[in-house]
């Protein structure tokens, strides 16, 4: 337990956001608590809104005009590639939303602040020269504690520090770098699809000790960061996805954290780990040694060992980490966490490669297909007595099917940053093998009482748990052959072996336990 000064603000230039509005809405703005401001809002024919952490206040009772974008359009810089502007020398962010033609119809204003103190949670994850990634939701501080890292190193530590700055989020708008970095120097990066190359840029013609960057979302940006570490340059920066396991999931970002890849193997080497034959196993080392996982600004789970984590959730296992937390007084609390079996009745997997059983559902079950016949999957979802919702916003799916086919495709790609859904994917688009995919993810069986369904996976589940935590051998009781292949596929989907051993009807699974503790 270690106490230290909570964070504050280092700068507020709150005011010269709101200076950038129509005078009716600054009017407005001042009599509200502006060190609280999150956002203005500004939407073409509708009225304007002021956002704080816990309410949505209104700032007029006029809709919003072409003139009043106008007024702020002409107070901002350019915007860029990706739709944003600044105020030089500040941290806002200006975003833009366009018609077809071009033309700006709606604006979101974000109040951008420097804060120190941020980083005394991770300070000495920092200090070990080890790369570090940051995962978390968007707006819980991932950027807020970049900026302030890039300042310790700079001015605490005197190293090199190059911050790539493609949103000018960290180090602000205008050529001249924001004083929340301290020392660190800024490279800017004209269009979004160019921060790879910059990342590369900055290592050749610069020879920086530390490279910061923000939001690594590409394939090329995850190579750009394997090239920078391989250099011994050390890297800190935030990616897509909220914890480990989201990330190990992203085909396009699992390289970061080593990747993943599917390997058979023997019959003999099987038995020994207590697996089944195909198995995810990790690829390469991590490019980054260390992952933080930010639960909330003064809340975060740190993996000192990223590889070990990574090798854990593949075999199953929640992997142990060390959470910390920062109270009101300034004082920081660390909690081990130990390694553990993943809950039985999870919905997510805890690798790309087995497909988890489900209990059936209650209520409507929220699929996003992609490439798949709506149709065909509804009728598919009827035969199975399941009550089928195609959606069409990512955000609300329980499972995302694809067509095999489509596996590479962008979209699908993006889908999967976007959402923790389980990912299932059909060769053909058949009602029979959509069929026959609704039925092993939720252990459907036709023609059998739903009653003993739950009751075999109920013992099954049971089972595991004493293998797991006893180390022994657990034989479960005689099932007709349907049920078995519903416990075993089950069994198998958690990583574990079964065996099928006696005669009918006496024949039964027994259950080989693997290694507690990894």
């Amino acid at each position: 337990m270690t106490n230290r000064k909570k964070d504050s603000p280092m700068t507020d230039d709150v005011h010269l956001l709101v200076a950038t509005l129509p005078g009716e809405l600054q009017a407005a703005l001042r009599k509200l608590p502006l060190d609280q401001l999150v956002e203005v809002v500004m939407d073409l024919g509708r009225l304007p809104e002021a956002r704080f952490p816990d309410k949505v206040l209104r700032l007029s009772e006029k809709p919003i005009t072409h003139e009043d974008l106008s007024h702020v359009l002409a107070l901002l810089g350019e915007f860029t590639g990706d739709n944003r502007a600044g105020i030089e020398r500040t941290l806002h962010r200006i975003s833009a939303i366009r018609n077809r033609k071009g033309a700006v119809i709606g604006l979101t204003l974000r109040v951008g602040r420097a804060i120190f103190g941020t980083i005394e949670l991770l300070r000495d994850l920092i200090e070990t020269g080890q790369n570090l990634l940051i995962l978390g939701r968007p707006g819980v501080g991932k950027t807020t504690k970049l900026r302030e890292m890039a300042r310790v190193l700079a001015d605490d530590f005197n190293k090199r520090v190059i911050v790539i700055d493609t949103s000018n989020e960290i180090a602000g708008d205008g050529d001249i770098p924001h004083p929340g970095i301290g020392n660190a120097r800024r490279m800017q990066v004209p269009q979004p699809d160019r921060q790879h190359a910059i990342m590369i840029e900055a290592v050749e013609n610069h020879m920086p000790e530390v490279i910061i960057v923000d939001e690594i979302g590409t394939e090329a940006e995850a190579a750009a960061a394997r090239t920078i570490a391989e250099r011994g340059v050390q890297l800190i920066g935030t990616a897509h996805g909220n914890t480990l396991e989201n990330l190990i999931m992203n085909p396009i970002l699992s390289d970061l954290v080593g990747g993943v890849q599917t390997v058979t193997l023997g019959d003999d080497e099987a038995r020994r780990r207590g697996t089944t034959k195909t198995v995810s196993e990790r690829k390469a080392p991590p490019t980054f040694e260390i992952l933080v996982e930010m639960a909330g600004r003064h809340e975060v789970t740190v993996h000192k060992d990223t590889g070990a984590a990574v090798d854990g959730l593949l075999r199953g296992y929640l992997p142990r980490g060390e959470r910390r937390k920062q109270t009101e007084d300034g004082q920081i609390h660390v909690e081990e966490t130990k390694s553990q079996a993943p809950s039985l009745r999870s919905s997510r997997p805890s690798s790309p490669a087995p497909e988890r059983s489900l209990p059936k559902p209650s209520g409507p079950v929220r699929v996003y297909p992609h490439g798949v016949n709506r149709e065909v999957l509804e009728r598919a979802g009827r035969d199975l007595e399941l009550d089928i919702r195609i959606v069409s916003r990512i955000e609300s799916a329980d499972l995302i099917i694809a067509l095999r086919s489509r596996a590479e495709d962008m979209g699908l790609k993006k889908i999967t940053r976007l959402s923790d859904a389980p990912l299932h994917f059909i060769k053909r688009n058949t009602t029979a093998e959509l069929r026959r995919l609704l039925q092993r993810i939720f252990n459907l069986v036709q023609g059998m009482d739903e009653e003993e369904v739950r009751e075999a996976i109920e013992e099954t589940e049971q089972a595991v748990r004493r293998a797991l935590e006893e180390g022994v051998d657990v034989a479960l009781t005689p099932r007709r052959p349907a049920l078995r292949k519903v416990q075993h596929r089950y069994i198998s989907s958690l990583g574990l072996v079964a065996q099928s051993v006696g005669r009918e009807p006496d024949r039964h699974l027994v259950i080989y336990p693997v290694e507690k503790e990894l």
